[in-house]
C-alpha cells in the first residue's frame, strides 16, 4: 500500500482538539502524563513526533487512547478523489451525498432535486451556500433570500437558517467548517 513514513499522521491537532473539547491546559496535561509543557507545546504544533510510550502517555491524560489520537488525526499531506458517479450509480431524482469523505476541517455536500430543508438549522461554525443549478429561498435570521444559479450565501457560525429548492433540477453545494473545529472559540471570548 506504500509506506506511511512517507506521509505521517498529524496528530498534534488531535491532541489539541481533544484537550480543548475538554478544557484541560497544557499545564494540567504535563502534570497527567509526566510530560514537559514544551514537549507537549511542540508535538501539538506538529514540531515534535511523540514516541508511542509518550503518545500513550498524553492520551491517557485526556481519557482516550493512543489508537484514538491517531483515528483522529489529519493526514500532513491528502489527496482524494470523489467520482460523481462510481461503479455506474445514477443518483436518485433528488439526493445528497458528502463531497469530502472522512473526518476533516471541512464538510461539503451537494444537495440534488427538490430538496426543503424543512426545520431551521444551526451550525457552530461558518458556512457557504452556492447554487450550481436552478434556485432556492433561504431563510437565514428571520429574512428570505432568493438565490439563483450562481449566487453564494455566506453564513457565519450560529447564524439559524433553513432552505428549499423553488426549481425542479436545483443544485446546490454547502460548505462548510466542521463542526469539530473550534472556529468560534475566539470569536466567543470577545463578545463576552
Amino acid at each position: 500500500m506504500g509506506d506511511h513514513k512517507e506521509q505521517p499522521l498529524r496528530v498534534g491537532a488531535a491532541v489539541r482538539r481533544r484537550r480543548r473539547a475538554q478544557e484541560l491546559t497544557l499545564a494540567v496535561v504535563a502534570e497527567r502524563s509526566g510530560l514537559s509543557v514544551p514537549f507537549l507545546s511542540q508535538v501539538e504544533n506538529e514540531r515534535a513526533r511523540p514516541s508511542k510510550p509518550s503518545l500513550d502517555r498524553i492520551a491517557d491524560a485526556l481519557g482516550t487512547t493512543a489508537v484514538e489520537l491517531l483515528a483522529a488525526a489529519d493526514p500532513a499531506c491528502s489527496v482524494d478523489v470523489v467520482r460523481a458517479a462510481a461503479d455506474g450509480f445514477t443518483p436518485p431524482e433528488s439526493h445528497s451525498r458528502s463531497l469530502v469523505r472522512g473526518h476533516h476541517q471541512l464538510h461539503a455536500m451537494e444537495f440534488t432535486g427538490d430538496h426543503d430543508e424543512g426545520r431551521e438549522v444551526q451550525h457552530r461554525n461558518d458556512e457557504l451556500l452556492y447554487v450550481a443549478d436552478g434556485a432556492v429561498e433561504v431563510e437565514a435570521e428571520g429574512r428570505a433570500h432568493r438565490l439563483g444559479r450562481g449566487d453564494t450565501l455566506y453564513m457565519s457560525g450560529g447564524v439559524r437558517h433553513r432552505w428549499r429548492a423553488t426549481e425542479p433540477d436545483t443544485r446546490v453545494i454547502v460548505v462548510a467548517v466542521a463542526d469539530h473545529i473550534e472556529a468560534l472559540e475566539d470569536r466567543h471570548r470577545q463578545g463576552a
